[in-house]
């Protein structure tokens, strides 16, 4: 029987690299798309992250939900840091959710609400998402758009907290392995994995309108 932090790897593989390869995450790595596309895509990430952080504090002591609330995750103040950067001070006067945006957040919301381990689902997909590819979004962006180096408009993606991301991630794994969930608990929470995997990737599909390539 593989570990269950194995087997949710593999369930989401496909989602995973569907999200990866999208058409704008493709073009924003790729120097294609300016600063604003960026901008725009930064200030997304803040309303799921305000959904993943805001709940936080409420399932620190649950028992799914609870071992995975780790203070050295929290990204809220680093993104709000680095779209003060990106837009300015009044930067959330103008921040606006795509309906994608939206209803991704609610529904991080609604399960840190009704079901913690749907909530383990997404805390997964993003943190580990962050820790591992959101480094070569970091190093893109410093190198495209010239920030300084793990500063201001990438913090983001700096996780100051955590010295060693490997032994970091590999104790969040074992923390999946030993989820208190049973046999049928753990399908819905890796079909819940998948569900992030392609709110992620609806994201990415309003984004990519919004910064269409000129042809």
């Amino acid at each position: 029987m593989d570990a269950f932090s194995t087997v949710i790897r593999v369930a989401s593989h496909e989602q995973h690299t569907e999200a990866e390869t999208s058409t704008f995450m493709s073009d924003l790595l790729g120097g294609r798309l300016g600063v604003d596309a960026y901008t725009r895509y930064t200030e997304q990430l803040w309303f799921v992250y305000r959904a993943l952080e805001d709940a936080a504090e409420s399932l620190k002591d649950d028992a799914v939900a609870g071992p995975f609330i780790r203070p050295e995750l929290m990204r809220v103040a680093e993104i709000e840091r680095d779209l003060a950067h990106l837009v300015g001070p009044d930067w959330r006067e103008n921040a606006v959710a795509l309906p994608a945006t939206r209803a991704y957040a609610d529904r991080v919301a609604q399960c840190a609400a009704e079901w913690p381990g749907g909530y383990v689902a997404h805390h997964y997909t993003r943190y580990l998402g962050d820790l591992s590819g959101g480094q070569i979004i970091r190093d893109k962006a410093e190198r495209t758009w010239g920030f300084e180096r793990k500063g201001d408009g990438v913090r983001f993606y700096v996780f100051a907290d955590i010295s060693n991301p490997a032994a970091f991630k590999r104790t969040y794994r074992e923390l999946l392995d030993a989820i208190a969930a049973d046999d049928l608990e753990k399908q819905r929470i890796i079909d819940e994995c998948k569900r992030a995997f392609d709110f992620n990737g609806a994201v990415f599909r309003e984004l990519g309108e919004q910064f269409p390539l000129s042809a």
